[in-house]
């Protein structure tokens, strides 16, 4: 068991009123705006909107969980699960025949715009509440960061959406309109500079761990630079996080050195974490309200599905789970040089259906099956939780690293070499990462670092921004149905257009 440590159950029932998991920022209700606006009166109710600002990176309504869904839309792994329609909005993502009303897009808008409005409300409280002005500026840093990352979600995954930087009174709810694109990125710019002067650079005890830091901004800034092709500008910022490459740096980040140990419960937090979303096994989510979790279902949705043990001496502990994410072919080719395979094969793909042939295992060939499973978040009976009154699979602790120091190496290299900029550098940088896994040293090229990033992260959820950050989704992807310039992005949730009034307009594309 592990405790979660950033977690919306601290939070007061009123909260709920006026941020509810379940709507979108249109259909908040008016109810909540008094309660609103006789909060935040301390210091104790500021990090409580704080904690509510985090709160959204880590839900999982209806099994949409991004990772997955992620996952799903590359090209290294399918939907999967028990059939065509078994979470929909992951299958039609797969095959790209999603539309307005089917598809991912509803949790993602709902998730982001939930995390954008209640990190508004403490940006514009907090300068009147009386309290240290210390713990006032590193809140304020953590409400700036948290704007900044749902944004830069929101301007990967949509091409329309409203910029909205303060609350919306009742009566202006449904005036907001999409704003331009560079005025997002903008936003994000602004908000991660000032995060960077007011957060931490470390955090100290467990009871902190999943909250921001300095670096955690570095990196995500680097990351918004990158996403515009600014590369000087992403290589700085990444520089300043990264130090040197395989040694020290003004964080105290470090590559871990056994990659298996970056997916294990007991080793969460760790020395190559920038920025960590937690979960937890303690939660009470349940069949009735699978929302109320605060586990990863992950663990169970990539699982084999039917997973009986025949020879539990040779067999790996997995439970039996829902088959989501099953592994291409293409990945798994990307993993063997010739007969060799890539030290982080093990970690990170299980071929089950050759322990079937061996008879070691059983499991059922569900949707998609490729007999090749997602290893690296793969549920297994030891993690199981304790505590009968709730059902395991949805409770999970296993985190999600959604920045880790690897992935900033390899995007600094990018930088670099797409620049023009130090290659000498950016060879050490793509070095270290494969001298961790015992590799020989590539040459610094903008495709090995391609061909690296798929590797070191795959399943992580980074494919399929890649390809589309690349230009290179429509090779990849179209023969799964990816069309360039309409798949790219998302559509704006038909639930958001179908109010009376709204002044949003879908995406032409759709």
């Amino acid at each position: 068991m592990k405790t979660k440590y950033i977690n919306i159950s601290i939070l007061l029932g009123a909260m709920h009123l006026f941020a509810g998991c379940s709507d979108s920022f249109v259909n908040v209700e008016p109810k909540g705006t008094a309660l609103e606006e006789n909060y935040y009166r301390n210091a104790e109710e500021a990090f409580n909107g704080v904690v509510a600002a985090y709160d959204p990176l880590g839900w999982t309504n209806g099994f949409v969980v991004k990772t997955g869904c992620l996952n799903a839309a590359s090209d290294d792994f399918f939907a999967g699960g028990g059939g065509p329609t078994d979470i929909n909005a992951m299958q039609v993502w797969d095959d790209y025949s999603l539309d307005p009303v089917t598809g991912p897009q509803g949790e993602f808008w709902n998730r982001n715009y939930s995390g954008i409005f209640r990190s508004n409300i403490l940006i514009q409280k907090l300068p009147d509440i009386e309290m240290s002005q210390a713990l006032k500026d590193r809140y304020m840093g953590e409400v700036l960061f948290l704007r900044a990352y749902y944004y830069f979600d929101m301007v990967r995954l949509f091409e329309r959406f409203p910029l909205i930087t303060a609350p919306i009174p009742t009566s202006e709810i449904f005036e907001v309109e999409s704003s331009d694109r560079a005025a997002v990125f903008a936003l994000i710019e602004e908000d991660l500079t000032e995060a960077i002067d007011l957060l931490p650079g470390t955090i100290s005890g467990m009871e902190e761990a999943g909250r921001a830091t300095r670096g955690a901004a570095l990196a995500l800034l680097g990351k918004v630079y990158l996403q515009q092709d600014k590369f000087g500008p992403a290589a700085t910022e990444l520089a300043k996080v990264n130090g040197t490459p395989g040694g020290a740096n003004e964080f105290g980040y470090d590559l871990v050195d056994n990659y298996a140990d970056l997916f294990t419960l007991d080793n969460e937090f760790n020395s190559e974490s920038i920025f960590e979303i937690s979960h937890n096994s303690t939660s009470q989510g349940n069949w009735g309200c699978i929302a109320c979790t605060e586990g990863n279902p992950m663990s169970i949705m990539v699982a084999p599905r039917g997973y009986v043990i025949n020879d539990p001496s040779q067999a790996p502990t997995y439970v039996s789970g829902w088959s989501f994410n099953t592994v291409t072919q293409s990945l798994v080719d990307a993993f063997v040089q010739g007969s060799v395979y890539d030290p982080r094969y093990a970690t990170t793909i299980t071929n089950i259906d050759s322990l079937e042939q061996l008879g070691i295992v059983s499991y059922t060939h569900a949707h998609e099956n490729t007999g090749y499973f997602l290893a690296k978040f793969a549920g297994k009976e030891e993690e199981k939780t304790a505590d009968g009154t709730v059902p395991f699979e949805i409770n999970f602790g296993t985190n999600e690293y959604e920045i880790r120091l690897a992935d900033t190496y390899l995007l600094e290299a990018e930088a670099l070499v797409r620049g023009g900029g130090n290659v000498a550098r950016a060879q050490l940088l793509l070095d270290a990462v494969r001298a961790r896994v015992g590799l020989t040293p590539v040459p610094a090229t903008f495709e090995n670092i391609v061909a690296e990033r798929r590797l070191e992260l795959a399943g992580e959820g980074h494919r399929w921004f890649d390809l589309v950050r690349w230009g290179m989704a429509a090779e990849k992807l179209g023969p799964r149905g990816y069309e360039d310039g309409k798949h790219d992005a998302l559509p704006i949730p038909q639930s958001e257009l179908d109010f009376s009034g709204t002044k949003l307009e879908q995406d032409p594309a759709y």
